[in-house]
């Protein structure tokens, strides 16, 4: 297994970074998870995109999507797989024992492993934490995940595989690496990115592909909606059997099935839509 780091490919057993480095000593720094299916990525282009957006609601210098393409060619070249998550990582690189960057530049690592194809359905739960809507981070991706870390092993603890969380106004945001969609008398909805949630790459196609609204929706519609589902990198559209207590059975239901389908279509028509 090999990983890019700062301009080349190393074996991962002799790669390193900086103890020093920003991402690992303050946080500072920003990923994309991209889904590799038979050593090709899908979407590529939109999560270079959404990478600049996150360097620059950072202050970091802009990724050069150039070296990025390489860096995820040449990964991907030295370890094939069917499927794989293919993660690449962007932080503030050498700095300070503190908040204040230093003059070394930002650090790239490219890296990749296997992954496993997801199941039609999962189980969800909801968390007391919310999502600050208003927050410095707010719809960036960020290597400070501390919080999803801990709303998802809660979520683990009780037989599921997403966590979901309000914002601080009570309205349904996202989970901890998806966002979520509810299906009410036949329609589809999905909360807006005022809400605070991370605009997904997969969430927008979702939209783009189904026609799904934008609408601000309580945390309580998860106890109402006909169906619920999930979006995003390696889940793609997943149907939920079960939010906390609440089962919904039959899952995936009608609307949900369908852009399951719609989504898989799509996709496999357009490798980088």
């Amino acid at each position: 297994m090999k990983i890019w780091l700062d301009g080349g490919l190393q074996d991962i057993e002799t790669a390193r970074v900086s103890v020093f480095d920003h991402g690992l000593t303050v946080g500072d720094g920003i990923f994309e998870t991209v889904k590799a299916v038979d050593g090709r990525l899908f979407a590529l282009t939109r999560h270079l995109d959404r990478l600049t957006l996150s360097a620059r609601g950072l202050g970091l210098p802009d990724p050069d999507h150039d070296e990025v393409r390489r860096a995820c060619a040449a990964v991907l070249d030295a370890s094939p797989m069917p499927l794989g998550r293919l993660r690449i990582t962007y932080t503030g690189g050498h700095g300070p024992l503190g908040s204040d960057r230093g003059e070394h530049g930002p650090t790239l690592v490219v890296a990749l492993g296997e992954s496993a194809p997801r199941p039609d359905s999962t189980a969800v739960i909801t968390v007391p934490w919310t999502r600050n809507e208003r927050g410095a981070l707010t719809g960036l991706k960020t290597t400070s995940y501390a919080e999803n870390v801990v709303a998802l092993a809660r979520a683990r603890a009780d037989g599921a595989s997403e966590a979901l969380f309000a914002n601080t106004v009570g309205q349904l945001c996202e989970g901890t690496g998806s966002n979520v969609f509810v299906v009410l008398d036949g329609e589809i909805h999905t909360p807006p990115l005022a809400s605070g949630c991370l605009a997904g790459i997969t969430r927008a196609l979702t939209v783009e592909w189904t026609g799904a609204r934008e609408t601000d929706l309580p945390l309580d519609v998860l106890e109402r909606a006909d169906e619920v589902f999930l979006t995003s990198t390696l889940r793609d559209v997943q149907a939920v059997h079960r939010v906390d207590a609440r089962e919904l059975p039959g899952a995936p239901g009608p609307v949900t099935a369908k852009a399951m389908r719609i989504f898989e279509e799509r996709a496999g028509d357009d490798l980088d839509p």
